[in-house]
């Protein structure tokens, strides 16, 4: 994944969006980082549910969610 900046969400997180996300495609995939956790969203709904990880935990998915 490339990170590349999201538009602005009116938050204080910095939202990155996967290189392999298009805006109008259906894997629309964001990324936020705060003191020990890591947010997961679905850019088409930044305000809808997101995930929220120890550091720890996302770091043991990406080398899994990279081979697929």
């Amino acid at each position: 994944m490339t990170p590349k900046p999201s538009g602005g969400s009116g938050t204080e997180l910095e939202w990155i969006k996967s290189s392999y996300s298009s805006d109008d495609g259906p894997s629309c995939v964001e990324v936020a980082t705060a003191p020990g956790r890591v947010l997961v969203r679905d850019s088409k709904t930044p305000h809808g549910p997101r995930l929220v990880l120890a550091p720890t935990s996302w770091a043991a998915f990406v080398p899994y969610a990279s081979d697929h």
